[in-house]
């Protein structure tokens, strides 16, 4: 596996604690016209990161955090996730395309977890766990980690 590639942003400064988990949500009223608004919006939305370090603790000030922001340091964050066990390759590429219809399942939070996003690519970079049998759509599932390509 490759080692991923580390991306400066800015958090709210009480949320920046390493280890803190993520997804982007995109721009919010409130964000135009900052100074640092090209660094707070230099993620993928959607997308789930992971903060791997604190920057210089200069803090700035933020119409949206009210103690204002400061950098860090972040990477995409692993993903677990149930998959169709043919898909389940360590090391292989897959392709994230399938919603599954049934919300009440109880499986449906790793069949599509937050940070997913149809329509791109991850890796499959561990088998958490062999076959899960609870599938409301019959398919044989795999629980995996995922990180985007």
């Amino acid at each position: 596996m490759t080692e991923q590639q580390v991306k400066i942003t800015m958090i709210g400064r009480h949320l920046a604690k390493e280890g803190l988990e993520f997804v982007y949500k995109g721009e919010i009223a409130g964000c135009e016209g900052c100074k640092v608004y090209k660094v707070c919006h230099n993620l993928t939305p959607k997308r789930r990161y992971r903060i791997v370090g604190i920057r210089n603790p200069t803090i700035h000030s933020c119409d949206v955090h009210a103690d204002g922001v400061c950098a860090v340091d972040v990477i995409d964050s692993p993903i677990p996730a149930l998959i169709p066990a043919a898909k389940a390759i360590l090391n292989s590429k897959v392709h994230f395309d399938e919603i599954c219809p049934h919300t009440e399942c109880e499986n449906y939070d790793l069949c599509a977890p937050e940070g997913l996003i149809p329509g791109e690519y991850y890796n499959v970079t561990k088998i958490i766990k062999s076959d899960v049998e609870n599938c409301e759509c019959g398919e044989s599932l795999r629980l995996v980690e995922l990180v985007p390509v």
